[in-house]
């Protein structure tokens, strides 16, 4: 049996990267199976992007890997949050003043990994 790899990257989400690695230090290192039902009871707001960016991975695994894989054996191999584009913004203040603020927002990075399927000839050699 060979482990084999997959990855979504998800970008753009409106949510500071420092809330989104909160929920994603959740599930690291979880099976898929636990990792949503974990983010779906997750009242934060990031908990939707980061449970969609790790379904995302999770069908990549599944529906686009060569060989047949066990959906009981995937678990997430790595997740991590990066900052990404900052938009500048302007909001207003007395006396007609204009005063900067950034709209930051974050990326996602999932791999999940998950073992081949045994086939039932190969468990009789066995």
């Amino acid at each position: 049996m060979s482990t084999h790899f997959a990855h979504a990257y998800e970008k753009g989400i409106d949510s500071l990267p420092r809330k989104t690695s909160i929920v994603a230090s959740l599930v690291r290192d979880r099976y898929v199976a636990d990792a949503v039902v974990i983010l779906e009871n997750t009242p934060r707001r990031a908990a939707r992007a980061v449970l969609k960016a790790i379904e995302s991975a999770n069908a990549n695994l599944l529906n686009n890997s060569k060989v047949s894989i066990d959906p009981k054996t995937v678990r997430i191999a790595r997740i991590f949050v990066t900052s990404g584009t900052r938009m500048r913004r302007y909001m207003p203040a007395s006396r007609g003043r204009a005063l900067p603020y950034e709209k930051i927002s974050s990326n996602i990075f999932v791999e999940v990994a998950g073992e081949e399927k045994v086939k039932k000839a190969e468990k009789e050699k066995k």
